[in-house]
């Protein structure tokens, strides 16, 4: 059980020096209250539009717009722009002993700002500054938001001019790559025309062609050769040769032709018709044609002409047939080089032409990408982008709105009981003392019998009550006086409270 009457003789006892405490961070109070002066504040209202030409792919969404405002914060909130702004408008007077750091940790302290914004809310900025002057703070605010469009204007330009500027960048590498590879592509294929394998089907054609006009050529060739062999073989038994045996050159061949034409176009056209003129040409030709190949048996001398003149056309014919074949076994052995050499070109040039693609592909990209970073900047030039407007600019104040000197002063009273009861505590707590029974049965553990408490004379108690009454007089009297010698002596207690604050790192 709470003994109230032993706690209430500390509480007498200990009076004084809890009262003045009270008293003294009372008056702290007070007069901080009553002399603080008078502050003013004023805000301007911002608001984040959404562009006014909208592309889907591009839809800003509340992040960003809060992102933006963020980055413009800190930017406007930088030293430089901080000491300008309260050097420009005079913000502190001619006040010489308030330094750099101090000038801009008040800036900070006295501005405040504030952003709202959410799912299918506006986004806004509020930018609030305190000031002892109401057209300090206006004009403050205003300088604020001066430099934060400019900040938004600057960076949105910016932005699009370097986006702009990345992306050209951009596509003019990627055409040189692409021209290099293309290049490269281009002299791959002049090296290795005959090999392509765009073409292989053709030549596998040719191959095919050729092998068999060769088989045929040989077997042209066996045949000619086995007239030649039974040629001689009845001139040496007979010593006589057969007119119809007698082969004719491909040259007899086509003047038989000729003139079998011209005998069946006489039946039809006249003689001066062009036709006729132009079949007589081609048979004399083909007649030149067929005497030079008959010249060279005239060179035979074997006793027979029309067997010289036989011979010599087979050898002719053989002689062109085997040139005819050695023609076409060069040009198989190159088609089989060429298509051997398909595979592994191919696999060159697919490797060339997927790079090709791929630069190709990012070639295509960066254009697109650029043909947008052209609009976002023509957007944001024009200003028709998303962008901070002032929906409400910063008015000089009538009234001002601090400090709350009723909360100040009793701000002053409370830290006094605070301080107070901490010092009743304290005291409580730092008395080893035994002053009651209940504290000797804890201490001890043991069971007084009796206890004999201390007996006061009346000479002892008047001068406790003395003591007493001379302690409430000073807290009473002499505090007050005190403090107010310090105040009109010394430093006025406001300042010498913030001053106090400050240093405790309070303020």
């Amino acid at each position: 059980m709470i003994d109230l009457r032993f706690y209430w003789s500390l509480l007498m006892r200990r009076l004084p020096v809890m009262l003045a405490l009270i008293i003294i961070c009372s008056v702290f109070g007070a007069v901080w209250a009553i002399r603080a002066p008078s502050t003013y504040s004023t805000s301007a209202r911002l608001l984040v539009e959404n562009p006014r030409i909208l592309d889907g792919r591009d839809a800003p969404g509340t992040d960003s717009a809060n992102e933006m405002l963020q980055v413009i914060e800190q930017q406007l909130l930088t030293r430089a722009n901080l000491i300008d702004v309260a050097n420009k408008l005079d913000v502190f007077g001619r006040d010489g002993a308030l330094g750099v750091d101090e000038k801009l940790a008040l800036m900070r302290a006295n501005t405040v700002i504030r952003r709202t914004g959410g799912r299918d809310e506006a986004t806004m900025m509020t930018v609030t500054f305190t000031s002892p002057d109401p057209r300090i703070a206006a004009g403050v605010v205003n300088e604020y938001t001066t430099l934060i469009l400019g900040a938004n204007t600057r960076n949105r330009v910016g932005q699009a001019e370097n986006r702009l500027a990345f992306f050209q960048q951009e596509v003019e590498r990627l055409s040189q790559d692409l021209d290099g590879q293309n290049a490269r592509i281009l002299e791959f294929k002049r090296q290795n025309a005959a090999a392509l394998p765009e073409n292989l089907q053709y030549r596998q054609d040719r191959q095919s062609l050729l092998q068999e006009r060769v088989a045929r050529l040989e077997s042209d060739l066996a045949v000619l050769q086995a007239q030649r062999a039974e040629m001689v073989r009845l001139f040496e038994q007979t010593g006589n040769l057969p007119t119809q045996t007698a082969p004719q050159t491909p040259e007899q061949q086509q003047l038989a032709a000729l003139r079998a034409e011209l005998n069946s176009v006489l039946g039809v056209y006249a003689e001066n018709s062009p036709r006729v003129r132009a079949l007589r040409n081609r048979i004399a030709s083909a007649e030149r044609a067929a005497e030079g190949q008959a010249a060279p048996a005239q060179a035979s001398n074997s006793g027979n002409a029309l067997l010289d003149m036989n011979l010599s056309q087979i050898d002719s014919r053989v002689s062109a047939l085997q040139n005819e074949r050695e023609q076409a076994n060069q040009e198989l052995e190159n088609l089989a080089e060429s298509i051997n050499a398909t595979a592994a070109n191919a696999i060159a040039l697919g490797a060339l032409e997927r790079d090709q693609q791929n630069i190709q592909a990012r070639y295509n990209a960066a254009v697109a990408s650029l043909d947008q970073a052209r609009q976002v900047e023509r957007v944001e030039t024009s200003a028709q982008g998303q962008r901070i407007t002032v929906i409400e600019a910063a008015s000089v104040p009538g009234q001002p709105s601090g400090p709350n000197r009723k909360k100040i002063a009793a701000a002053g009273i409370g830290l006094g009981l605070a301080l107070a009861g901490g010092f009743f505590a304290l005291m409580e707590l730092l008395n080893n003392t035994i002053r009651r029974p209940a504290e000797l049965r804890s201490r001890f553990q043991i069971t007084p019998l009796a206890v004999i408490p201390h007996i006061e004379g009346r000479t002892e108690r008047r001068r406790r009550q003395a003591i007493r009454l001379a302690a409430i007089l000073a807290v009473v009297i002499v505090i007050p006086l005190g403090l107010w010698a310090i105040h009109t002596q010394y430093m006025p207690l406001d300042i010498l409270a913030q001053k106090i604050v400050t240093r405790l790192g309070l303020g």
